[in-house]
Formats: structure tokens, sequence, C-alpha cells
């Protein structure tokens, strides 16, 4: 009995299921497909293998670069359609920006199959869209979900957390059958919650009941001006006078000069524009809603984290500096597999940390001895001097 126990565990241990997973080795381009979605208006960019400023070994830490600046950039790959449904779901790649991308994307998304691969571009259906973005001030790290035909954005921004540049940084969705959505970066959480109550994917519960009016004496105004505060007698609000002092000179000719007037001098007992002072409002009953009632559009979804089919991932960016590395793409069901991939940002995210901070130390080396030859020529020109003078 205990033999059928054992062999029965052995049974249920089942390793997670990898749909996708890249690491650019050789034979990458014929894995993947070049967008020509923007050829035709001489904007689109390319993708070339490249490993950045540091890396730890030349083949295994190569990723896809963008190229040039001003472009668009459109690479797909199409992998056997899965749907993740009552499964979780991981998408997990690397990020690596060697300079400021200024304004652009550097996201993936993942839809079903595609008809044309080379037409894929920001028209082609989605159903996950997912990693960093920036334009200007504005920073975050998408998590948008199609829901129904509409693309729906996180209410609130998840953290960028991709400033610096020349190092690896790790992006991780979780999409969960409970409907619950985990974002890592950098192996740390910077969101957990749930797709009901952070997207707006299902109409509201309640709606403003539209018959409902706002009570004719309802205020509003939590202030009010003070009615026992009055402008003092001796309040002065004149800026300037007419100068007492000032008399008509003796050779003035109304005829000529015209009508003489007094010039105006600083009045020094201006005081200011007087402003009653502010009390609070008695009456004040707040902000005004109207009450809610049921949304007779509200329908609940249970599984709306449910795709019945993915069956591409791609870069559909726009970048105003060019620079941008991708690399270890894995889409699976299970945290194993994913720490797996995640094993290899580690080890190149140490290594680029480390090769980074030698250059800096390097670059202030070289700085400080530059300083010291300059200071010691400033001497020797001293020197030079107070010999030439004796």
């Amino acid at each position: 009995m205990r033999k059928v126990i054992a062999c029965l565990g052995s049974l249920g241990f089942v390793s997670g299921k990898i749909y996708f997973s890249e690491t650019f080795s050789s034979g990458w381009e014929k894995r993947w497909t070049a967008s020509k979605w923007k050829e035709g208006e001489g904007s689109q960019g390319t993708f070339e293998l490249n490993t950045g400023k540091f890396f730890k070994d030349a083949t295994e830490d190569a990723g896809i670069q963008t190229t040039a600046d001003a472009r668009f950039y459109g690479l797909s790959a199409e992998f056997p359609t899965f749907s993740n449904e009552g499964k979780e779901l991981y998408i997990q790649y690397q990020a690596k920006y060697e300079k400021d991308p200024e304004c652009g994307g550097g996201y993936v998304k993942l839809g079903p199959k595609m008809e044309d691969p080379t037409k894929f571009g920001d028209p082609t259906v989605y159903n996950i869209m997912f990693g960093p973005d920036k334009c200007g001030y504005t920073k975050r790290t998408h998590v948008i979900f199609q829901y129904k035909g509409k693309n729906v954005l996180k209410k609130t921004d998840v953290e960028y957390k991709n400033d610096d540049e020349f190092v690896s940084h790790l992006y991780r969705l979780v999409v969960k059958p409970d409907n619950t959505v985990r974002v890592e970066i950098d192996d740390e959480k910077v969101y957990e919650g749930s797709l009901k109550e952070d997207w707006e994917l299902l109409a509201p519960k309640q709606i403003p009941d539209s018959s409902d009016e706002k009570p004719k004496d309802w205020v509003e105004d939590s202030m009010m001006d003070d009615p026992n505060d009055k402008v003092p007698d001796d309040w002065v609000t004149e800026k300037r006078m007419i100068d007492p002092t000032a008399t008509k000179p003796s050779d003035w000719d109304d005829d000529e000069d015209g009508e003489w007037e007094a010039p105006t001098k600083d009045n020094p007992d201006y005081k200011g524009e007087w402003i009653q002072k502010r009390i609070s409002n008695p009456s004040y009953k707040g902000f005004w809603e109207a009450r809610k009632v049921d949304n007779p559009e509200y329908v609940d979804d249970d599984m709306v984290y449910k795709y019945d089919e993915f069956g591409f991932i791609g870069f559909d960016l726009w970048q105003v500096k060019a620079g941008s590395i991708f690399d270890n793409i894995i889409i699976c069901d299970s945290k194993e597999e994913a720490d797996k991939f995640a094993d290899k940002w580690k080890t190149l995210s140490a290594h680029e940390k480390e090769a980074k901070e030698a250059e800096k130390a390097n670059e202030k080396a070289e700085e400080k001895k530059k300083e010291d030859e300059d200071d010691d020529d400033d001497d020797d020109d001293k020197a030079d001097a107070k010999t030439e003078d004796i």
C-alpha cells in the first residue's frame, strides 16, 4: 500500500508549462518576424543583437536592441495557442536602457495569433500590454488588459523603476484565476490587487440617480465672509494721492499747455486692498452627490482574467532615443520556471552594477590624476616665473 501511495505522489508532481521562451540565441531571426507597418513612411526601425556596454558573457547576455533614434519598432514571435483559464499566467522579460529613451516604450504585447505578423503595430488587437513607458516627466509601468474589445489601463500608475542606464531590469506580471494581478520589478513586488477593483473592466455596480436633484437650499461653500467684519473708517485704499504741495508753474499757459493738473505721489496712508475676514459657514452641508442606484448595465464576471487564446508576443514601440535591449523572455504557468529565468537576470544585473561602479571609480581616479597634473603644471609655471624675476 505504501508503494502505491509513493507512486501516486511521484505522478502528482508535474513541472510547470512553458508556453514560450526566448534567450535570443543563434537563429533568433527565424523565430521572430519584423513588422513592416511603418516601412512605407520611412520610420520603421530594426532590431540588432547586442550585449550593451556591460556584460558577463558575449553570447549568453546578448539581446535585441533598438538601433536608430525616432523610429517605430515592431517585432513579434508566434507560439502554439493556449488559454490561461484556470491557471496562473507568468509574463517575464528583461529590459535595459543603454540611454534614456526620453519618450518611448519598453513593453511587450501578448495576443491571439495574427493573420499577418508583418502588419503588427498599434492597430493590432492584443490581450495584455505590460512593461515600462516614458515620455518626459510621465513615467510608469503599463499594465493594460483588453476586455470586450476595449484596452483598459490601470486606474493608478504602477512604478517605473527603469531610470538607471546600462543595468538590466526584470519585469514580471502574474495574472491569477482569482482575478488578481501581481507586478514585480527586479524581484520586488510593486503592485498586487484586484482586476475588478483596480481596472474599469466591468460597468460600475451603482450609478448616480438621474432623477435626484440638489435641493435649492443646499450650501456647498464651507467658508463665508464674516458679516460683522467691516472696513475700518480710516482704511485707505488709494495707493496714489495728489501732491498738496504742488503748485501751478507761473509760466503755465492753459491755452497752449492745457488745463494744469497737480502731480500725484505715493500715499503714505495707503494700507492696501481690504479683505473681509472669512469664517466657517454655519449652513455648509458638504459636497452634494446624487444618491446611488443599481446600474442595470452591470454584469458581474468572475473570469475577467481569462483569455481564450494567446498566440503571439511582440514589441510594438516608438522611441525618440534608441538603445534599449530586451532579453530572456518567458511565458509560463509556473513560478519555478519563471525563477529559473530570473536567475539569469540576477547574475547579469550584479555584474552590470559592479562594472558600472568600477567605471565610475576609474573616472574619478582619472579626474583626480588630471587635477594633480594641472596643479603640478601650475607649480612649475610659478617656479619658472620666479626664476625669471631673479
